[in-house]
Parts: structure tokens; sequence; C-alpha cells
């Protein structure tokens, strides 16, 4: 569903709006990223999930990523934006450390694991494993990236 908003009381025209999703690429010190495999569809993914209207970003971050795994993680620096065309969704990924690596399911998760880059590339579909995967490029980034909800969109 799409929600429009006039940008003006006098304008005719409506804008689109954008829901906006943060997500954490969680790295131990050993380099294994923090993933969810999600209860209600069964993928694996960062944790995260869709902002509160009135939250801060990185509260709204923290929150997420422990409301799914148990873990409290540090944010560290914003490592890409993603957008689904399709859906008119903007994720924002952040590179995290965990505070601690014991972790917990939630309703919202049928499992928690600790992946290495590898397992991250196998168990991943594309449009989530290029968010962690351009987490754990030093140096490089923010990435800025669109794509369909199943694959990547070339820029133009």
């Amino acid at each position: 569903m799409l929600l429009y908003m006039s940008s003006s009381h006098s304008e005719s025209r409506s804008t689109p709006l954008h829901s906006v999703s943060v997500a954490g690429a969680v790295v131990r010190d050993d380099g294994r990223v923090l993933a969810i495999q999600r209860a209600d569809n069964g993928t694996w993914e960062p944790p995260g999930g869709v902002l509160e209207l009135a939250e801060p970003i990185e509260n709204g971050l923290r929150r997420e990523i422990y409301e799914e795994t148990g873990v409290k993680a540090t944010v560290e620096h914003l490592s890409g934006v993603y957008k689904n065309m399709t859906r008119g969704i903007v994720a924002l990924v952040f590179r995290c450390r965990p505070e601690e690596t014991a972790t917990a399911l939630s309703e919202e998760t049928t499992a928690v694991a600790w992946l290495t880059p590898a397992e991250v590339s196998d168990r991943m579909s594309e449009v989530y494993a290029v968010r962690v995967l351009d987490a754990l490029r030093p140096g490089a980034g923010p990435h800025v990236r669109s794509h369909d909800g199943q694959r990547l969109i070339a820029d133009e």
C-alpha cells in the first residue's frame, strides 16, 4: 500500500511516502556477522526493521537488533543505503559491534546465528547478502544501491 501526503494545502498533487527501515551488520572480532532467520517467511537477513515515527535512527536500530536477537550492539557507522524500488522501502544499514555475543530467539525469529561471510552469501538472498558484505568492506562506503526486492538494479 502506498501512502500519499500533500506537501502543501494549496497543492493538488500528492507525493508518495517511503517507508524507512534500519538493519545492523553486527560484526564480532572474529569477523562473523549476526543474522536472523525470520519466523514469517524463513529468509535469512541481518536484524532490523521499520523505524517508529518518533524514534531516532540509532535508537531504533539498537531496539530492533535487541528485540530480534537478544544482542545489545554499539552502532559504528552507516555502511549503506538500499532502496526497494518495487515497494518504496529505503533501508539504512549500519555496521555495529556486539556488546555481548549470547543470542536469544524472539517471536520474530526461528534462528539466530553468527555467520561467516561465505555463509552470508550462501544463506541470504542477493539483496540482503550485499548489505552485510558491503558493511564488511573496509573504507568503502556508504554504498548506495537499488533493487527490485530480489535482485540488484544496475546504476544507469
